[in-house]
């Protein structure tokens, strides 16, 4: 990179500016002591400038200026890179110590994903992982997901969680929930997106994907479809990464719409209590918190009234289950899940032709 006067630096190889200046020197056939005379400072000084020993301050950038009419700017920027480069180099050495934190990740299937580049090095694996974070280190990440282990999440008591597999799940989707636009959140205009979601349940991802994420954004709601990773044994989430937006986490964990819309809908309630401190795993058990969102999320989906009815025409065909269905305005397979979780269906049944099979398209998407 040229700068003024001729003078240049390159940031791959970055000499100390002493080095800079001794050769400056030896073009003008000036002495250190000579130098140490005309800049007013001790051959001390002079000596350790020259041997990167003593950093280049501000003012002895601008004395070097005037003796040697190399522009104060050059002396700084050569410094301060010289000091990045020291810095990334006690860095890769650190980094390449604590590799073992790599294991905590499972690397393999964020790369397939797209969420992590491929690296050739262990230093460059560590980096690219503490940026996917956005932490400084290790550390920084342990103590942050501790804090919210400890703090924030609503952890099941029946199922161990892998916290790394967890945590990168959770950024991925607060890095997608970043890019959704969102207007400032509004309790009345989620109730009305949520009415109207329900007619969504009947039609396929590519339809259904993009006007659920718009309806909510509107209403200050982000919703992101976001693929599992091992060992997360959750299949939704809930937080609000500010006051004015909340995050709504969705995967395919059980690989068919009735869980995948029931998990929207009981994360909705979760977002309507408007708990902002909590972090909402659906995978947390019984609480009366994750009872009550059970319940909102079976009366929206089928309201009692029509659940009812429903109920009075036991035993249900095939076809009647359809019939009733598009008398609900809900897909199919909604109703058989809800008839299975109350104990009214098998899980085992023909029924569950009605219910559609999801997947994650290549991009990946629902």
């Amino acid at each position: 990179m040229a700068t003024d006067r001729g003078y240049s630096y390159q940031t791959d190889i970055v000499p100390a500016p002493g080095e800079t200046i001794r050769e400056v020197l030896a073009e003008r056939s000036i002495s250190q002591k000579e130098l140490a005379s005309l800049l007013d400072k001790s051959e001390k000084f002079v000596s350790q400038l020259l041997g990167g020993k003593a950093p280049l301050r501000p003012q002895t950038a601008v004395d070097l200026e005037r003796v040697l009419g190399v522009p104060a700017s050059f002396w700084s920027n050569s410094e301060a890179l010289y000091q990045e480069w020291l810095a990334r180099r006690n860095e890769a050495a650190r980094l390449e110590e604590q590799a073992g934190w790599l294991r905590t990740f499972p690397l393999r299937e964020m790369t397939v994903l797209g969420w992590l580049a491929e690296r050739s090095t262990v230093v460059d694996q560590m980096r690219g992982l503490l940026s996917f974070f956005g932490v400084a280190s290790p550390e920084g990440w342990q103590r942050y997901w501790d804090t919210q282990a400890e703090t924030a999440f609503r952890r099941s008591t029946v199922f161990e969680m892998d916290l790394g597999s967890l945590s990168a799940w959770l950024r991925q989707g607060e890095l997608q929930a970043a890019r959704i636009d969102c207007q400032e959140y509004s309790a009345k205009a989620f109730r009305a997106s949520l009415v109207s979601a329900r007619e969504l349940t009947r039609e396929s991802p590519r339809v259904f994907v993009p006007e659920l994420t718009d309806r909510c954004a509107q209403a200050g709601v982000a919703v992101v479809f976001v693929p599992e990773l091992p060992r997360i044994r959750c299949s939704a989430a809930t937080r609000w990464p500010s006051p004015a937006k909340a995050l709504i986490q969705l995967c395919l964990r059980y690989k068919t719409d009735d869980h995948l819309w029931f998990s929207f809908f009981h994360e909705a309630a979760h977002v309507l209590s408007q708990s902002r401190s909590a972090v909402f795993l659906e995978c947390d058990g019984d609480s009366n918190e994750e009872d009550e969102a059970n319940r909102f999320a079976a009366d929206v989906l089928i309201p009692p009234r029509e659940y009812r009815r429903l109920l009075a025409m036991e035993p249900l065909s095939l076809g009647d289950i359809e019939v009733l269905a598009d008398d609900f305005g809900v897909a199919p397979g909604i109703v058989v899940g809800r008839l299975q979780h109350d104990g009214r269906l098998p899980w085992r049944t023909t029924l569950n032709r009605l219910k559609r099979r999801l997947r994650w398209a290549a991009t990946p998407e629902v």
